[in-house]
């Protein structure tokens, strides 16, 4: 039952959005009445839906996700499609086709990608919640740059129906909000069974935050404080880590052998699925008419040359080479050999504690431009892509700044623990706002 509408004005300062609903019907139910943002790479049926690509432009879904219609069965009013990378693809929110996204904290610097509008949008007070999408870090990494919180849920508990894919066998839907509370709140819309969805596990959430950790075991890998992570972040991460325990939690160093490969092994499987994925993309049945007068191949090149960007253009081409013949053996089905190790060492430290905790990010924000090079930018989701591999839940709730910008503490649990992830996360959330 609709009640109301909300209005929604424009989005003139951070680019958070590519589209806003300016009047948005909201309902009945436990969102009844609050502001919930969608990245746009989730089908929302009557709304644009692009993906921050020049390739969708113009594209309006003629169904809904499955968290879509969730949503607006909670009675949520959907403020619009957030920007983000292009399908995906970025650690900073700069490669949209249509402009940057800017980080509310400090205009000068990038929000995190790819669901950095997402963030944006929360951060600034333009809605109370929003989904993102995470593949390699993509709700994490915009979560702690922007100083908001963020879950990558348990890899199958969300329905990915209705997600325009980039990488299937890695990315989650998952909420974003200011408070552990409201991630929470959105997590007891959105998960859940769907029968359209071959991955989705029969494992809804009905959980309220507990912030009572006494006698829970926080693992410390050695692994998330060595080399690249800035020694500002690392100090506010373990300060964290020492109020985790002033809670009662036990800190059990650790050791994650396998993170050696895993940034390897994640950029060879995500741009493979990529590759695979983004091949519908030809100017026949997605995106702009192709010239019909000139060859297959020719018309074929020119609408992928033309509408995707330099970045999607490179992982594609990545994948691709990792996929041909003579080269699959070497490059993707050792990444998979690579993956199941980083799961077995996962699975081996959470057997002996609770949960794994660490920096979400190993720098403060980039500022715009900075990261122009393609191999900085990956090495800066060292810290996030292990629990995308392990397909595991992860969250990052903020705790501290340094120079002046947020900084994540990530907290990681076994497969379909996610309320224990949000406990520790609520708990140090609420320790400090006391």
């Amino acid at each position: 039952m609709v009640l109301s509408e909300i209005e929604f004005e424009p989005d003139d300062r951070y680019h958070a959005f590519l589209t806003i609903c300016r009047k948005a019907p909201c309902g009945d139910g436990k969102l009844a009445g609050i502001a919930v943002a969608v990245k746009d790479n989730i089908s929302t049926k009557g709304i644009e839906t692009t993906c921050a690509s020049k390739i969708l432009k113009g594209y309006v879904p003629p169904y809904d996700a499955h968290v879509v219609e969730l949503l607006r069965q909670s009675g949520a009013a959907i403020s619009g499609k957030t920007n983000m990378d292009e399908f995906g693809m970025g650690t900073t929110t700069e490669n949209s086709a249509f402009g940057p996204t800017l980080n509310p904290a400090d205009t000068s610097r990038v929000p995190g990608g790819s669901s950095g509008g997402s963030a944006a949008a929360v951060a600034a007070g333009m809605v109370r919640m929003a989904l993102g999408t995470d593949t390699g870090g993509s709700i994490r990494c915009p979560a702690a740059f922007c100083g908001i919180v963020g879950l990558k849920p348990t890899y199958g508990r969300v329905s990915r129906f209705g997600l325009i894919a980039y990488s299937n066998s890695l990315e989650q839907i998952g909420p974003m909000a200011n408070t552990v509370s409201d991630v929470s709140l959105l997590m007891q819309v959105i998960a859940g069974h769907d029968r359209r969805d071959t991955t989705s596990y029969n494992q809804p959430y009905r959980h309220t935050p507990d912030a009572d950790i006494r006698g829970l075991k926080v693992g410390i890998p050695q692994e998330y404080f060595g080399a690249g992570v800035d020694p500002t972040v690392a100090e506010l991460v373990k300060h964290a880590i020492f109020r985790l325990e002033e809670l009662g939690a036990t800190s059990v160093p650790c050791s994650i052998p396998s993170m050696e490969y895993a940034l390897a092994a994640y950029y060879v499987t995500c741009t493979s699925e990529a590759s695979s994925n983004l091949a519908r993309f030809d100017g026949v049945r997605y995106g702009p008419a192709a010239d019909t007068k000139k060859s297959w191949h020719d018309a074929y090149r020119d609408v992928r040359k033309t509408n995707f960007g330099t970045e999607v253009r490179r992982r594609i081409m990545l994948g691709t080479f990792a996929l041909s013949s003579g080269y699959y053996g070497k490059y993707y089905a050792k990444a998979q050999v690579a993956k199941e190790n980083v799961k077995k060492d996962f699975a081996r430290i959470l057997a002996d504690v609770d949960v794994i905790a660490g920096p979400t990010m190993p720098t403060i924000a980039f500022t715009l431009g900075e990261k122009s090079d393609p191999l900085s930018m990956y090495l800066a989701d060292i810290l996030t892509v292990p629990a995308n591999l392990a397909g595991i839940p992860a969250i990052s709730v903020p705790c501290g700044k340094a120079d002046g910008m947020p900084v994540g503490l990530q907290i990681m649990g076994n497969h379909f623990c996610d309320e224990r992830v949000i406990d520790v996360a609520y708990a140090y959330e609420q320790a400090v706002v006391s």
